[in-house]
């Protein structure tokens, strides 16, 4: 059978990040995606300019629309700016068998514009971690869930990950790519008791657009096809590091670049 997963997230205009980056991870991937919009973004390699977000209403639609016809093998949860999303997207994925959930709590875009408003962090917190696999919260996200300061090392991030772990997640994948220093070092934390780093060296690039959303999409392209938790992490972490190795090799605007989703396929 087909192996499908769903990203439900915002669309970004500029092609980079957002819905249209988790499509194309997928794709990349050998996994059919199918798509929800939570919202529409006006916005590039510069930045984001407008945010209009889809009715809550038109949300579960979509959700119905999708997961009553295709047999969806996981599913992507990405950005959600307005509460009564969230609490629609919560009451969707109650009524419908979505395969692992993987949920990338969006907050910041790379360019630093906001995209999740503060009120919506409480209810993403009690209404979509208990329902996620995995959630994949960079080190500022980590801190912002936590409503705490920023981990500076390692201990750190393995502190605020069991956090996490108690406040609901079934696992936890803190990200490093913002920290410092010459390696790019990630975390997963398992409620069974994995504890698993995921280390790289960090790329000299501008054009990270898109990171998070696709390294969070690659992971539930991994749940689809089957492999387990770990397997799924880990591939998933060395295709976004190959992406962002290739991404200078493409010209795309005049500010923070996107990755190179399909690196392993286009000539060079």
């Amino acid at each position: 059978m087909t192996a499908i997963a769903v990203t439900i997230a915002g669309s970004d205009s500029g092609g980079g990040a957002g819905v249209q980056a988790d499509l194309k991870a997928f794709s990349a991937n050998g996994v059919y995606g199918a798509s929800v919009l939570t919202a529409l973004t006006a916005q590039n390699t510069l930045g984001v300019s407008t945010i209009h977000d889809v009715p809550p209403e038109f949300v579960r639609a979509q959700i119905d629309a999708v997961y009553s016809d295709l047999a969806v093998k996981a599913t992507k949860i990405g950005m959600l700016s307005r509460v009564d999303t969230i609490q629609a997207l919560a009451e969707g994925l109650k009524a419908h068998a979505t395969g692992p959930v993987v949920l990338d709590p969006v907050m910041v875009a790379a360019s630093g514009d906001p995209l999740l408003a503060d009120s919506a962090v409480t209810t993403l917190m009690a209404e979509l971690v208990p329902l996620a696999d995995i959630i994949t919260p960079n080190l500022h996200e980590a801190a912002r869930m936590l409503e705490t300061g920023l981990a500076s090392d390692e201990a750190d991030m393995k502190a605020q990950g069991e956090k996490l772990l108690g406040l609901g997640a079934k696992a936890v994948l803190i990200k490093g790519g913002h920290g410092e220093g010459a390696e790019s070092a990630d975390l997963l934390l398992t409620r069974d008791g994995t504890s698993r780093w995921l280390r790289d060296r960090r790329i000299d690039t501008g054009n990270t657009h898109g990171t998070g959303c696709t390294l969070s999409s690659t992971i539930a392209a991994g749940l689809a096809k089957g492999l387990s938790m770990d397997q799924a992490v880990a591939d998933a972490k060395a295709y976004i590091q190959a992406a962002i190795a290739a991404a200078d090799t493409l010209q795309i605007g005049s500010g923070h670049g996107p990755v190179h989703h399909f690196h392993g396929y286009w000539s060079k």
